[in-house]
């Protein structure tokens, strides 16, 4: 009877989920995933978090670097937007508003929250070294977003909440009138920070490849991958760069590259201006780079 009871509330439970959840499809991949929260709500949540960081982050004042970020970013954004035009996902463009800021922060990070707000810390790009690369770091920040990747793992975190909280007396206050006003509970619970959201190694993955696939879109050349993620192993000595979070080891991602991504990457490149043989390096190396000890 015990386990009846548990299995009972599992159904019911799921029930639940299934209700106030939507289902979607990550573009690139065909991945299907269940969302326990709108796009509404993680664009207002993002931008609210991305105007206080702005606030109290100091803006790079090395121009050329600056118009560096600038540059890569807004072409990938702009492959993106006509790849999502393209393939029948033209009703998210609206979730976008892409804004590229460079950081004066000696740590090996970058990242994008969702509605396109992406960071650069000036400390990436001794590592990142041209554009092309700084094009395969920026197409996997940009790829998070596009996969709704922090939705999906706010979602999960929703569904761990709902599970430590289900039984009766809890199943008959949750009407559907509830539902949002319990998520909202719920993230505030977890003091959510979009920039310090921890991704599950799968999609990291997934980002590695709809990134990179991404950047050959934008005309560079993603040979120039496999080359960038050796010198991230090897400035990070084995550990991990902050924007790495839940991460595949430095081998797996360097080989899933190689036998996986770069030939399916390659079918988009049609070897533009911005080659790894031509790439403009606009880097100022000078200060010490300080390796970030955050996982």
């Amino acid at each position: 009877m015990k386990h009846l009871k548990h299995y009972v509330l599992a159904v019911v439970a799921a029930v639940l989920f299934s209700a106030c959840g939507t289902t979607r499809t990550v573009p690139l991949t065909g991945r299907k995933q269940n969302l326990m929260i709108s796009d509404q709500e993680v664009l207002s949540l993002s931008a609210t978090e991305y105007s206080k960081y702005m606030a109290s982050a100091k803006k790079s004042t090395n121009a050329t670097n600056t118009a560096l970020v600038q540059r890569v970013g807004q072409k990938l954004a702009n492959a993106v937007q006509t790849y999502l035009t393209n393939n029948g996902y033209a009703s998210e463009l609206s979730n976008y508003a892409w804004e590229f800021n460079l950081v004066a922060d000696q740590n090996i990070n970058a990242f994008c929250m969702p509605g396109g707000k992406i960071v650069v810390y000036e400390g990436l790009l001794p590592v990142t070294q041209d554009e092309a690369s700084l094009a395969v770091v920026l197409g996997h920040e940009i790829a998070h977003a596009v996969a709704n990747h922090s939705a999906e793992q706010m979602s999960k975190q929703i569904k761990q909440q709902y599970g430590m909280q289900i039984g009766t007396a809890v199943l008959g206050q949750l009407g559907v009138g509830q539902t949002t006003q319990s998520i909202a509970q719920i993230i505030a619970q977890q003091g959510l920070q979009f920039r310090n959201l921890k991704y599950s190694r799968d999609h990291e993955t997934e980002a590695d490849r709809m990134g990179l696939i991404f950047s050959a879109m934008a005309g560079y050349d993603p040979n120039v991958a496999i080359a960038f993620w050796q010198r991230m192993a090897a400035m990070t000595g084995g550990g991990t760069a902050e924007f790495l979070s839940d991460h595949p080891s430095d081998e797996t991602r360097i080989n899933n590259i190689k036998s996986k991504f770069l030939a399916e990457a390659l079918k988009y490149y049609t070897g533009g201006s911005t080659s790894t043989t031509n790439a403009k390096k606009a880097v100022s190396s000078g200060k010490t780079i300080k390796i970030s000890s955050k996982k």
